[in-house]
């Protein structure tokens, strides 16, 4: 089974204005309210793609209800724990001539909160999948992720860790099957600018050399690099189209190479799937689905 960790989920409230006038009142042409979260993106393209996953993390208040009901509307199973104090965030984001985000805070997690957690990781089997995506609340440890690895490291499971800076180099010690930076925030670990497939390589290469089983580096338009577990090196270009939503291309990313791994047992075939879903998530109002992504695997080489 696939598993999927997103510690501080959202209800993203995307909002589309003709002229958006700051310190005026903008009225909306089109509004979408989806669950969001880099765990449950990848949950729900995973879905699109004909996988089943697991969504684990926490939620809190109304608004913690509505992600529960709107993922399980899409039929996401949803295993999360109900913190006490605060709400989960509501992710505002507007569309105009230029995005503007605002992304809230999110609830406070417990001690009792993150031992439930354990509880249901400790169900994990050998040969699970688990995803631990994106930021973690703001009173849990920089090592959250660490110590989740280090608490498994008796089982043999295959972990993605989707995170940024001491998040994502903390856990290479216990060797995660994949790490996806993008190419910012690999730029950030060494203290370089990465602008190209080629200049991404060597540092890809060096978190590899640090644990990591397999290193996908995003680059949005530029494409990705994939240094695999098996010595080869992959880069390709993204497949070209009109770029409509920012959010998820990155975790669809993910969710394309974990069905393209798991349907072939390869790991180009992995790599060219996930550039595609995040492709086609990126050129879509939505998240990538299977016809989108396989009409892009053409034009991705």
């Amino acid at each position: 089974m696939i598993y999927t960790v997103t510690l501080n989920p959202s209800l993203d409230y995307i909002a589309w204005t003709d002229h958006f006038r700051p310190g005026g009142i903008n009225r909306t042409t089109k509004e979408i309210l989806n669950p969001g979260g880099k765990g449950i993106n990848v949950s729900l393209v995973l879905k699109n793609l004909g996988y089943e996953s697991i969504a684990l993390g926490f939620t809190a208040g109304f608004t913690g209800k509505e992600i529960v009901r709107l993922l399980e509307e899409r039929g996401i199973n949803a295993s999360f724990i109900q913190a006490e104090k605060g709400l989960s965030r509501i992710n505002v984001k507007v569309r105009s001539e230029e995005e503007t985000e605002i992304n809230g805070m999110g609830p406070e997690i417990s001690h009792e909160d993150m031992r439930e957690l354990y509880r249901k990781l400790d169900r994990l089997s050998d040969g699970d999948i688990l995803v631990l995506a994106g930021a973690v609340p703001a009173n849990l440890p920089p090592t959250t992720y660490r110590d989740i690895m280090k608490h498994l490291s008796g089982k043999r499971l295959r972990i993605i860790v989707d995170a940024s800076g001491s998040l994502l180099t903390d856990v290479l010690e216990y060797h995660p099957f994949l790490v996806k930076p993008n190419s910012y925030e690999l730029s950030e670990i060494y203290g370089v600018t990465i602008r190209t497939r080629e200049e991404a390589v060597p540092y890809a290469c060096r978190l590899q050399e640090t644990g990591a089983v397999n290193v996908l580096v995003s680059m949005a338009g530029e494409g990705a690099v994939l240094v695999a577990e098996d010595g080869r090196i992959f880069q390709a270009e993204a497949p070209k189209g009109r770029v409509r939503n920012s959010v998820g291309a990155g975790d669809s990313m993910v969710a394309g190479f974990l069905a393209g791994y798991l349907g072939s047992g390869d790991y180009e075939k992995a790599f060219r799937t996930g550039i595609c879903a995040g492709s086609a998530s990126a050129f879509s109002e939505g998240l990538a689905d299977r016809e989108e992504t396989e009409k892009l695997l053409p034009f991705c080489v």
